[in-house]
């Protein structure tokens, strides 16, 4: 079953090379660039940071006489532009929305039918037409060379049933680029914290010697210039060790400082914000400690919720209720959701255990593992407790 990826409508600093990346690395067929508000340089630019032998998988929206000026390999029609250029002999493809219109296909090699799910990128945008339907309907028109792609809540979870109902392939927006959290990355993060003993870029070093795989660098009192020198140093060591980089509440700093993300607490800016400065492709992660907060920071696109905290903890002011064995076991039976939860606040190695048997996918740590005398050590013991 083919996929296709279609570009969010804004953009963002490096688009061209997560359109490249998605290509090469996700199993990707096609992207699609789709950029309704834009000027036609701006598209222009973009195209032009895409590798020249990358661009027969391309496909327009707008502007569709870019198509050949670029050598991209398609042209996607609509109601606004409902022919392709004169001349064109590429590929074609059309967006459609009612069963009927699949009989009225002709010379488009695919057609996007939408929404097939209930939309995640417009909420209340819902189908008309039942998978059923659908399915009953390609079927009886395979005659008809024009192959169906599913458009509209596609998430990689429901291919399998698209392609059991007939479906050529699939579009996603929203899913298509959201970035991929390595889950043994996830299930221990260590967040920094400048001890009398220990620097945050000491303590990130023996963490990521002890094996933890997910770095967050949270210094509340550091001034700017002493954020970018650490974030530097520990940004090297993580790569060095194929470990996940996250800097807490600083937004400005995640390219600067070539982050893989960002967390944000509930005082600091809001995830829909991140996510429009930052573009899909860096991780946002959201701290909630109510189930309202957690359901907020998933419609607004976090791609994990660190709740907590699970009890008192001296290394964060203003601290939330605490949540206690049972309020993780409540919050997370009622949160109906694929995005991983990390427990934090106040853990220790004899809680690993019953925390992780409520649902939860990781958990953070900080004063556990730099209180003790040797916190590589510590780091070690503590993933060795997660893993069994």
């Amino acid at each position: 079953m083919q996929t296709i990826a279609i570009t969010p409508p804004a953009f963002y600093p490096g688009e061209a090379q997560a359109i490249a990346g998605i290509l090469l690395n996700r199993g990707f067929w096609r992207v699609h660039i789709r950029k309704p508000d834009a000027a036609e340089s701006a598209i222009r630019a973009l195209i032009e940071e895409i590798p020249a032998e990358l661009r027969p998988r391309l496909s327009i929206h707008n502007a569709l006489h870019l198509a050949e000026q670029y050598g991209l390999g398609g042209v996607h029609l609509n109601r606004h532009t409902p022919l392709p250029p004169q001349g064109w002999h590429g590929l074609i493809s059309r967006s459609i929305h009612s069963i009927a219109e699949i009989d009225t296909l002709s010379n488009e090699d695919y057609a996007f039918i939408s929404p097939v799910f209930p939309s995640i990128s417009k909420p209340g945008y819902n189908p008309t037409f039942t998978i059923g339907q659908l399915s009953e309907t390609i079927r009886r028109n395979q005659v008809n060379r024009t192959r169906i792609f599913a458009l509209g809540g596609v998430t990689p979870a429901r291919l399998p049933r698209l392609e059991s109902a007939g479906f050529a392939g699939a579009a996603m927006l929203s899913e298509a680029w959201r970035p991929q959290i390595p889950a043994d990355n996830f299930k221990l993060q260590f967040i920094t914290h400048p001890t009398g003993n220990l620097s945050v870029v000491d303590g990130a070093r023996k963490a990521l010697e002890g094996g933890c795989r997910w770095i967050q660098l949270r210094w509340k009192d550091a001034s700017t210039g002493q954020l970018i020198d650490a974030g530097r140093e520990i940004a090297a060591m993580c790569r060095r060790h194929n470990a996940t980089f996250i800097i807490d509440d600083h937004v400005s700093l995640v390219h600067h400082l070539r982050a893989d993300g960002v967390h944000l607490g509930q005082n600091d800016m809001t995830v829909s914000h991140a996510r429009a400065i930052l573009g899909p492709m860096k991780i946002i992660g959201a701290t909630a400690n109510t189930l309202p907060q957690m359901v907020q920071a998933k419609k607004q696109g976090a791609d994990y919720i660190g709740l907590g905290p699970f009890r008192f903890t001296q290394t964060k002011k203003n601290l939330s209720p605490v949540l206690g064995l049972e309020g993780y076991r409540t919050l997370l039976s009622s949160f109906n959701t694929d995005i991983p939860v990390v427990a934090i606040g106040g853990i220790t190695d004899p809680d690993i255990p019953p925390l992780m048997s409520t649902g939860i996918s990781g958990i953070a740590l900080s004063s556990t593992i730099l209180s003790d005398y040797d916190p590589a050590a510590r780091t070690a013991a503590i993933l060795s407790i997660i893993n069994n």
